[in-house]
C-alpha cells in the first residue's frame, strides 16, 4: 500500500453526525471522495439532501437520516446505517456549538443545555457506535471540538468548558477502546461557516481575528474535512487519543468580540 492509498476508505462505511452544512457536509463529501459510503444525520432535511447529492456524485451510497428529538433516535440511526450500508467503520461527531456571551449572562439551564448538546450527545453516539465497530473489526471515532477548548478569551466560558470536556473525554475514550477502536479529535480555529457568519458581519471583528491568526486568514470547511479524513483513514492507523489543532497557528486569541463587560 502506498502512502496515498492509505487515505482511501474503499469498502468502509462512515457516519457523520451533523452533516447538513459546513464542516459536517465537507467531511461527509471528503469521506465519499475517498471511497466510503456515508450515512449523514442532521435536523434539516433539505440540507441533508444536498449533501447526499454530493456523496452520490462521487459514486458512493448516501443514507439520509433526519435527526429528531426522541429518546433512542441516536441508536436507531446508527442501527439503520449498519443495516442499510453493511457496517460501521468511522463515526464523525460534528454537532455542537454555543454563541459567545458574557459569563454573568449565563445560568445553570444554559450551561446544562450546552453540555448536553456538545458533550452528552456525541458521547452517546460513541457508545452506540462501539458494538457496530467491533462487529466490523475496527473503527475510528473523530469528535470535533474547538481551539477554545485549550485557549482563553473573553466570552467563551461556556463553549470552552464544554468542548474542553469533550476533548479530554476523547482521550479517555481512546484509552478505554484501544486497540480495536481509535478515538481522536479535531480542534478547529476560526472557520468561516454559516455559524460564524453572524460574527463575521462586523468587518472589525473579522480583521481582528485574522490579525490574531498567524496564517492571516479564516479557515474553510475543507481545512477541517482534510483532517477528519486523515483521522478516519488508515493513514492515521498509529494515532489515538490525539487532538489535531487546525487553527491557522492561533495561540493568543487577543481579539475583541465586542461583548460588554460581564
Amino acid at each position: 500500500m502506498t502512502v496515498m492509498q492509505m487515505f482511501r476508505m474503499d469498502g468502509q462505511v462512515a457516519f457523520v453526525n451533523g452533516a447538513g452544512r459546513g464542516i459536517g457536509a465537507a467531511s461527509a463529501l471528503a469521506l465519499a471522495e475517498a471511497g466510503a459510503d456515508v450515512a449523514i444525520r442532521a435536523r434539516t432535511l433539505s440540507q441533508l439532501e444536498e449533501t447526499a447529492a454530493g456523496i452520490r456524485a462521487f459514486g458512493r451510497r448516501a443514507l439520509v437520516l433526519q435527526a429528531v428529538e426522541e429518546d433512542g433516535d441516536d441508536t436507531a440511526a446508527l442501527d439503520r446505517a449498519v443495516t442499510e450500508l453493511g457496517g460501521l467503520h468511522a463515526l464523525v461527531n460534528v454537532v455542537g456549538g454555543a454563541m459567545p456571551a458574557p459569563f454573568m449572562k449565563g445560568n445553570d439551564k444554559k450551561l446544562n443545555e450546552a453540555f448536553d448538546f456538545n458533550v452528552t450527545g456525541p458521547i452517546r453516539m460513541c457508545r452506540a457506535a462501539v458494538p457496530h465497530m467491533l462487529a466490523s473489526g475496527h473503527g475510528s471515532i473523530v469528535n470535533i471540538t474547538t481551539t477554545m477548548a485549550h485557549l482563553v478569551a473573553r466570552g467563551f466560558s461556556t463553549y470552552g468548558m464544554v468542548k474542553s470536556a469533550l476533548e479530554h473525554g476523547t482521550k479517555l475514550l481512546a484509552a478505554d477502546l484501544a486497540p480495536r477502536i481509535r478515538v481522536n479529535s479535531v480542534a478547529p480555529g476560526s472557520i468561516h461557516t454559516d455559524s460564524l457568519e453572524v460574527i463575521m458581519r462586523d468587518p472589525a471583528i473579522r480583521q481582528a481575528i485574522e490579525d490574531a491568526t498567524p496564517l492571516r486568514r479564516l479557515g474553510v470547511s475543507d481545512d477541517i474535512a482534510a483532517a477528519v479524513l486523515y483521522l478516519c483513514s488508515p493513514a492515521s492507523a498509529y494515532m489515538t487519543g490525539q487532538s489535531l489543532h487546525v487553527d491557522g497557528g492561533l495561540r493568543v486569541p487577543n481579539f475583541d468580540m465586542g461583548l460588554p463587560d460581564l
